[in-house]
């Protein structure tokens, strides 16, 4: 696929030709192509070839992508072929970049597959984000759960407490014989005992 400019400036026919390639694949029981180089041409010959790496679509697709581009800051799908040519001298960037090689309908592209990937970078943050405040209900629900309100754990309740016997007769009104085995012990009767479990 050739794109043809003509004269530009000193440069004489300018031409962007695309090499594009077509395989059948069982796996996915269809033809795909791929952009498999890309040639700069001016003044009748080639000045600069680059290798294009994951541009493929089913045949019936187009393929679409934001930018491709020989820089790293886009990615770089396209990379000079070889060190010795001119390739290296030359940056070469499509913005809004669309193809379809074969099974072309009315003019028109077909479906296009984008080059965004499932988990790019922005995705996979906001993956572990997603993740992390999940963790976080999950940890909070747990301790809402668990959480037991003071009035549970706030007894007060009558204790006998004991006293072995004493010879004072004054308290007689007070305290009350228990017999247990031979040995007298006495309990007061209203003494409370308060607990406050934490």
């Amino acid at each position: 696929l050739s794109l043809n400019f003509g004269d530009i400036g000193n440069l004489k026919g300018l031409v962007i030709r695309f090499l594009l390639t077509t395989s059948y694949y069982q796996l996915s029981v269809q033809n795909w192509f791929s952009l498999h180089r890309l040639q700069l041409l001016y003044n009748h010959s080639i000045q600069a070839t680059f290798n294009a790496t994951r541009i493929y679509a089913p045949a019936r697709y187009s393929y679409h992508c934001e930018h491709v581009s020989s820089l790293q800051r886009y990615d770089a799908l396209l990379i000079p072929s070889s060190a010795n040519d001119l390739s290296n001298l030359w940056e070469v960037t499509f913005i809004d970049f669309q193809i379809q090689g074969f099974k072309i309908q009315e003019g028109h592209f077909g479906y296009a597959k984008d080059c965004a990937s499932f988990f790019s970078p922005a995705i996979l943050m906001g993956l572990v984000m997603s993740l992390i405040l999940l963790l976080v209900l999950a940890y909070a629900l747990h301790m809402l759960i668990h959480l037991k309100s003071l009035d549970r754990h706030y007894e007060c309740k009558a204790s006998p407490t004991y006293f072995p016997q004493m010879k004072d007769n004054d308290m007689g009104d007070e305290k009350e014989p228990l017999r247990s085995s031979g040995n007298e012990f006495y309990e007061l009767r209203n003494q409370q005992l308060c607990k406050i479990y934490i």
